[in-house]
């Protein structure tokens, strides 16, 4: 070989140990972006996890309540049949202490030992363990016995988990029978 041939293949080593040098710098580059991305991915997926367990214990915990229970009460009417099942339905205003009030619909079904027709007239219901207007809605479980001719006072108790309402009203109607079933409030 002579000169030139030495100086081109000495120049081609050296472009060559360049380019290596060049790619190896890149490959090292690349590697760091990938290093890095791989971290931002883990740290998302950290994120949403934690994320995913916080939304998950607030739709177990259910609805935050206020810090004290409030006082309400319920203003009805309601009117119903009995032979062996017993139906009434009405409507009332639920209104609370806190200003809240609510309109709703009111029902009682059930089935026992009992005949009659009645209709209750400015009916009361109070509540406890109240925390939010919407706590009311649902319903409630009752048993009652009863027995009536004409006009005719009563006041049962109906609970739903740690709320109860106690209800009282003046009537007219017959009935006589034991009951049991929902006291069910809605909206209307």
């Amino acid at each position: 070989m002579n000169a030139v041939g030495t100086q081109l293949c000495s120049k081609d080593a050296r472009s060559r140990a360049a380019i290596r040098s060049s790619v190896s710098i890149v490959l090292v580059e690349q590697a760091t972006q990938n290093a890095r991305l791989q971290i931002k991915v883990v740290a998302m997926r950290k994120f949403v996890s934690v994320a995913a367990t916080f939304v998950l214990i607030a739709a177990i915990a259910g609805p935050v309540h206020a810090s004290r229970a409030i006082d309400c009460e319920l203003h009805f009417s309601m009117s119903g049949w009995s032979a062996f099942y017993k139906h009434s339905s009405g409507s009332g205003t639920v209104t609370c202490d806190n200003g809240q009030s609510m309109k709703v619909r009111i029902s009682a079904k059930g089935g026992g030992l009992t005949f009659g027709k009645s209709r209750i007239d400015h009916g009361l219901g109070k509540f406890t363990e109240v925390y939010a207007i919407d706590d009311i809605i649902g319903g409630y479980a009752t048993a009652e016995a009863h027995a009536g001719a004409n006009k005719s006072a009563s006041a049962r108790v109906v609970t739903k988990g740690p709320i109860s309402l106690a209800l009282s009203g003046k009537g007219r109607g017959w009935d006589i029978g034991v009951a049991f079933g929902n006291f069910i409030i809605s909206r209307p």
